[in-house]
């Protein structure tokens, strides 16, 4: 395992939270956007939704891609090459002049952005130890609120002032500064190389037999099952506000703001539980919480602008919340030698379930002549029915045991 000072680790873990922001925020962003997408390009919310779909497609497919090399280069190389072809996915979207060459961008981000969690999370397996991952893990997840306090609510202010095309150069921006700070200070991480890598012949054997271990098609179910959960939600608020509420585009800032802050007080927190309560735990109760906010959301009242921003702190804390135990939960199914291909594999699943909850919940939703969205409410029913399956099934999500690959033993804190 490599061995950093505690104040060099931190400024390790801050610097992938920043990298994760703009992957978080870049997805984010197609969402309170919507409204202004469907004008600007004359399409329907299900269409809008499409752009969020093809982003995680294509983030899937790269994340298996991953599989075959993520493990064979210098995690700090790997990262600033991915991270440098995000940011120019982003410039294209922003100049983009139509919704198909807009898509065409969106997929290619996919393709870059896809894999940065993957790298970003092996990196922090070969730092911290098992027993201290879920703190670790959280202030990585701190991203998510960073993204929803600061990235988001700038970029839809921008949107609304300047066009939808401001948001993505903001996001140019940030990226290429956060770029030049990983490149400055983080070490270079090799240490994972010093096993010779598997021959060209066998990557599709080790493919293969990645998802033929019990152990991982569990761990893969539930992390697809959770970001299907919320993408049948999240991609479809934005719109569902603007439309049926009468929220202004504008205003959607002020609740993405409330929501993103609360979330910055609790992701490390929630880590620093998992470790002490156990990851299996805290995922479950924090999940069976989600539910009440997920259904409240979904059929809302006629309520005013300022209980709907005192209303989506309760779901940003317990959506953002769901993730922390279960990515530390994911550092510790794989053995450490298959860590990296695991966990890439586990972001391609991710990005799947993502976009396959957007994909359904678009199917759901009609709009009438009168620019009214329905059918919003299945949405929250279908959310509600995967997060009980979730916390039933979280259970059979285990450590795969050091005799089905004999190398070295399962990492202590798996039992979560």
């Amino acid at each position: 395992m490599f061995a950093l000072s505690p104040a060099r680790e931190r400024i390790v873990l801050w610097l992938l939270a920043l990298t994760q922001f703009t992957v978080i925020m870049d997805f984010m962003i197609m969402m309170p956007l919507a409204p202004q997408l469907m004008q600007a390009f004359a399409i329907s919310p299900a269409t809008a939704s499409g752009a969020v779909s093809v982003y995680s497609w294509c983030a899937g497919a790269s994340g298996l891609l991953a599989m075959t090399y993520i493990d064979r280069f210098d995690r700090k190389r790997l990262l600033l090459a991915m991270f440098l072809l995000f940011t120019l996915s982003n410039l294209a979207c922003a100049m983009a002049p139509n919704f198909h060459v807009l898509v065409l961008s969106r997929a290619f981000a996919g393709l870059s952005g896809g894999v940065l969690g993957a790298i970003g999370m092996a990196i922090i397996s070969d730092l911290v130890p098992a027993d201290r991952r879920g703190a670790a893990t959280g202030i990585v997840m701190t991203s998510f609120s960073l993204a929803a306090v600061a990235g988001v609510p700038a970029g839809v202010l921008m949107g609304a002032h300047f066009g939808w095309a401001s948001a993505f150069y903001l996001l140019v921006g940030l990226s290429v500064l956060i770029w030049c700070a990983v490149a400055a200070v983080m070490p270079s991480m090799t240490a994972h190389m010093a096993a010779r890598p598997a021959p060209a012949s066998a990557v599709l054997p080790e493919l293969a037999a990645m998802f033929r271990v019990p152990e991982h098609l569990r761990a893969f179910l539930l992390s697809g099952v959770n970001m299907a959960t919320g993408m049948l939600i999240i991609p479809f608020i934005s719109p569902v506000l603007v439309a049926n509420y009468g929220v202004k585009p504008a205003e959607v800032a002020w609740i993405y703001l409330a929501g993103g802050f609360a979330t910055l007080f609790t992701a490390r927190r929630v880590g620093a539980w998992s470790d002490r309560a156990g990851k299996h735990r805290v995922y479950r109760i924090v999940a069976a919480f989600s539910m009440l906010p997920m259904l409240l959301l979904t059929h809302l009242p006629h309520w005013p602008l300022w209980a709907l921003v005192a209303l989506f702190p309760f779901f940003m804390v317990a959506m953002s919340g769901r993730g922390v135990p279960l990515q530390a939960l994911m550092t510790t199914v794989p053995q450490p030698a298959r860590r990296g291909a695991f966990l890439s594999a586990n972001s391609a699943v991710q990005q799947l379930g993502t976009g396959v909850g957007a994909l359904l919940g678009g199917l759901t939703l009609s709009t009438d002549a009168a620019g009214r969205i329905s059918g919003y409410g299945i949405n929250g029913w279908l959310a509600m029915a995967l997060s009980a399956f979730s916390i039933w099934w979280i259970s059979r999500v285990r450590s795969v045991p050091a005799a089905v690959t004999g190398a070295g033993r399962p990492e202590a804190g798996a039992a979560g």
